[in-house]
C-alpha cells in the first residue's frame, strides 16, 4: 500500500470536516486536563522528589555563646573598679559595663534517628551555651549537645521535646562514584531549606591536602554550592538519601569547591558520641605519601607505635590487616578499623625485601573537643 500526501487545500478541507463532526475532534486531541497533568509530570524533577523525602528532617540550628570582651583600654578590671583610682583620674563613678557579650550563630543539621538525634558539624555547636533547633513545620525545640568530635568536625545534638520526629534516610557513601548527582540542602545565610545541585567531583579528598591540618578526614568533593549556614546539612544522592554532611567550602584558589564528610564515616563517630560522649582515634605515628606501590613512610614519630614496631623512613606499607594498601587513606582506614590497642599486621617493603611487622595503634591525643 502506497501512502499519498494530500495537497494543501485538501488537507485544510479534511481538518475542517474533522472539526465539524461532533465528538470526533475530542478523540484526536488531548483534553485540557490531560495536557495540564502531563505538563505537571514533566516539570517534576528527581531533585524535587529527593528533597521532598529528606526535607522534613533537615533543621536549622541557632546557637548562643557568651564570649569575653575587652574594655577599659587594656587596664586591669580590678583597677578600674577601685573608687580611689577612678577619683584620682577623674573617671565618673558609674556602674562598670559587663566585659562579656552574647554571640549568635547558625548552621544546619538533620535528624537521623527517631528518638530525636541530630547530626551536624562540630564547629556549629562547640562552645555554645544554648542550642535551639528549628524544624520545617515551624516548630522550635531546645537541643542538647550529646557529644563533639573536633577532629572529624562532627557533633550529635538531641532534641529535648516530644516527637514523633521526621527522620532522614541514610545512604551508603562507599557506593558513590564520581559523576553521581549531589544535592546540598541547608539554611545558608539563614534562608530556610535552600537546595543546590551538582555532581560528585572527587572522592577521598584528604583534608590535609586542602591545608586543613587539624582534621582527620577524607572528604567528598562536589560542585554543588555550599554556603555559610549550609554547614551540617545533608548532601543527598538522587534517591534523597543522605550520603554526606556538608562541612566547608574552599576559598582562594579553587574557590567554589564544596566538601562533605562521608555518611559512613559519620555513622561510626556518631555511635561513639552517643554511647560515651566522645570519639577515639587510633594512630601509629607516621607521615605518609603514595608511592612504591603502597603507602610510603616519610616520617616516623619518635616514641610512637610505628617507631616501637620498627618502621623506618622509606619503608613502603603494602598491606594492613590482610588487605592491600595502595594509598595513605587506605592505611588510615585500616588503622581506624583496628582500633586503639588492637594489634595490626603490616606487610612492608624495605629496599626490595618484604617482611611483616605488627603495630599496636595508640589513641591520638587532641586539643579541646
Amino acid at each position: 500500500m502506497r501512502l499519498r500526501t494530500l495537497p494543501a487545500g485538501a488537507a485544510s478541507l479534511a481538518t475542517a470536516a474533522l472539526l465539524l463532526v461532533p465528538g470526533l475532534a475530542s478523540l484526536q486531541q488531548p483534553s485540557r486536563a490531560a495536557t495540564a497533568a502531563g505538563a505537571a509530570i514533566g516539570r517534576q524533577s528527581f531533585v524535587a522528589e529527593a528533597v521532598r523525602r529528606a526535607a522534613p528532617a533537615v533543621v536549622t540550628i541557632d546557637t548562643e555563646r557568651t564570649v569575653a570582651t575587652g574594655g577599659g583600654g587594656g587596664l586591669p578590671r580590678g583597677l578600674l573598679a577601685d573608687p580611689l583610682f577612678r577619683q584620682f583620674f577623674g573617671m565618673p563613678q558609674v556602674r562598670q559595663q559587663p566585659l562579656q557579650r552574647t554571640e549568635r550563630g547558625q548552621g544546619s543539621g538533620f535528624i537521623y534517628q527517631s528518638d530525636g538525634l541530630i547530626l551536624t558539624n562540630a564547629h556549629v555547636v562547640e562552645r555554645t551555651d544554648r542550642v535551639t533547633v528549628g524544624l520545617q513545620n515551624g516548630r522550635s525545640v531546645e537541643g542538647r549537645v550529646v557529644g563533639i568530635d573536633s577532629l572529624t568536625d562532627l557533633a550529635v545534638v538531641r532534641l529535648e521535646g516530644k516527637g514523633p520526629w521526621p527522620v532522614a534516610s541514610l545512604g551508603n557513601s562507599d557506593a558513590l562514584q564520581v559523576g553521581d548527582w549531589a544535592i546540598a540542602v541547608g539554611n545558608p545565610f539563614g534562608l530556610d531549606q535552600t537546595v543546590t545541585l551538582g555532581i560528585v567531583s572527587s572522592l577521598n579528598r584528604n583534608a590535609s591536602k586542602l591545608g586543613i591540618t587539624d582534621k582527620r578526614l577524607d572528604l567528598i568533593q562536589t560542585d554543588a554550592a555550599i554556603n555559610p549556614g549550609n554547614s551540617g546539612g545533608p548532601l543527598l544522592n538522587a534517591s534523597g538519601e543522605v550520603v554526606g554532611i556538608n562541612t566547608l567550602v574552599r576559598s582562594g584558589p579553587g574557590a567554589g569547591l564544596g566538601f562533605a564528610i562521608p555518611i559512613n564515616r559519620a555513622r561510626g563517630i556518631a555511635s561513639q558520641l552517643v554511647s560515651s560522649g566522645r570519639a577515639t582515634h587510633p594512630f601509629i605515628g607516621v607521615g605518609l605519601e603514595a608511592g612504591g606501590g603502597g603507602a610510603r613512610v616519610m616520617a616516623v614519630q619518635p616514641g610512637g607505635p610505628a617507631a616501637a614496631a620498627g618502621l623506618r623512613v622509606g619503608d613502603v606499607i603494602t598491606s594492613a590487616g590482610g588487605r592491600r594498601v595502595q594509598t595513605p587513606a587506605e592505611l588510615v582506614a585500616a588503622v581506624e578499623a583496628a582500633g586503639v590497642g588492637r594489634p595490626l599486621d603490616l606487610s612492608v617493603l624495605r629496599q626490595g625485601t618484604s617482611f611483616s611487622i605488627q603495630v599496636v595503634p595508640a589513641e591520638m591525643v587532641r586539643r579541646g573537643g
